[in-house]
């Protein structure tokens, strides 16, 4: 059999595609603000993970405009090596103070953050152990280790419980959590598996990607949310979402930071993230300490989209943060209503199995902070319109 035969046979997307129901890589031609410009149409965003819509923040586009004009467009190396920059150190030495930690190393992105973590944390005769619905960065992170990989239910402490049970208490172990699910909307039971790592001897990960920015003190997090942060070990976080930007972080306590400073691939073997990028993050940082009223907005605008959405007869299942899925069932279903809110005007995303289990496809939507009351109301309507016109409700 020839290597790219899987290649020749993949052609389920082009079925998709002529049916005009194919989701995925649309052309955006402007600004990622509440609206975009596809296709020349102007289409209200409820896909974006800018939760605090600083990616269109004067401020953020300015400081990435001077850390061009200053150092230029790249490093041309790795941290390892050529590639650090001034600004790098600064960034670092505010998402530790930021985070509560003693050090933080910066990441090209935030998948290599938790793939050099991982890998370069976990060895032989180690255990890392995940939640079932983790992101597909830790997963990845996991087959990278020498360790053996075991996983628990979602957010299920009895199972969590179960499987640390069957682990000798002096082996080396960490268990890997998101902080906000990037599909489910919740929030991980932090307190109880704090408790668990204690009882068994185990170190905690919180990957905080959709955490930072929404909740925590000024937006910094699970482990700040639940007061938990000396108990937390390390902290990983993205700058694609809140941050405006691109590039990921590890925070923990510095003799880890200094040991994945030299054992971390991902951090050692990439090009180190740009001035601009960094510059954006640093800017995005000072806005989150220093406008609050931003987090409210985004609590504001979360609050008044779920409660229309339930009153309308919606399930959006456990959310409780400003990623809210609205559960449809069937994958065709689903891409039949992505396709007819897009004709309203609506971006939305779409998830089907098997990034969820079989029909319990759904839509998802995240709110920012720069939402209008009158754009959230826009969505309810059009959103309950075609919901009624597919059965959804």
């Amino acid at each position: 059999m020839d290597l790219f035969d899987k290649c020749k046979n993949f052609v389920v997307y082009k079925e998709i595609e002529q049916a005009g129901l194919y989701p995925y890589f649309q052309p955006i031609s402007s600004e990622q603000g509440t609206e975009v410009i596809i296709n020349g149409k102007k289409i209200l965003m409820l896909g974006s993970n800018s939760y605090l819509g600083l990616t269109v923040h004067p401020k953020v586009k300015q400081a990435a405009i001077n850390a061009i004009k200053k150092y230029g467009t790249g490093c041309a190396g790795s941290r390892f090596l050529n590639g650090t920059l001034d600004i790098h150190i600064e960034l670092e030495e505010k998402l530790a103070k930021f985070t509560k930690k003693e050090k933080a190393v910066l990441f090209s992105t935030g998948f290599q953050a938790n793939l050099g973590a991982i890998a370069g944390l976990v060895g032989k005769d180690e255990y890392v152990i995940i939640d079932k619905s983790d992101h597909a960065s830790i997963v990845d992170g996991t087959k990278l280790s020498f360790g053996e990989v075991k996983r628990f239910l979602h957010n299920d402490m009895q199972s969590l419980e179960k499987v640390l049970q069957s682990i000798d208490i002096d082996a080396g172990k960490l268990i890997v959590v998101d902080g906000i699910y990037s599909m489910d909307g919740d929030i991980a039971n932090l307190p109880e598996i704090i408790k668990l790592k204690k009882k068994y001897n185990a170190r905690v990960m919180v990957d905080d990607a959709h955490a930072f920015g929404v909740i925590g003190e000024n937006g910094s997090g699970t482990a700040s949310h639940f007061n938990l942060i000396e108990d937390t070990d390390i902290i990983m976080g993205t700058f694609s979402k809140s941050f405006a930007s691109l590039g990921g972080f590890i925070a923990a306590d510095a003799y880890v930071i200094d040991y994945l400073k030299h054992f971390a691939r991902s951090l050692i073997f990439s090009a180190s993230i740009t001035p601009a990028s960094c510059a954006a993050v640093l800017a995005s940082l000072e806005i989150m300490q220093s406008e609050p009223q931003l987090i409210e907005k985004l609590w504001a605008n979360t609050n008044r989209m779920r409660n229309g959405l339930k009153s309308a007869g919606f399930d959006t299942l456990q959310s409780c943060t400003p990623i809210i899925p609205v559960l449809v069932g069937e994958d065709l279903k689903v891409l039949q209503y992505r396709k007819m809110l897009f004709e309203e005007g609506i971006f939305v995303n779409p998830v089907v199995s098997p990034a969820v289990p079989k029909n319990k496809a759904l839509i998802r939507l995240s709110l920012m902070a720069t939402h209008t009351f009158d754009q959230i109301d826009f969505a309810i309507e059009k959103i309950t319109k075609v919901g009624k016109k597919l059965g959804v409700i």
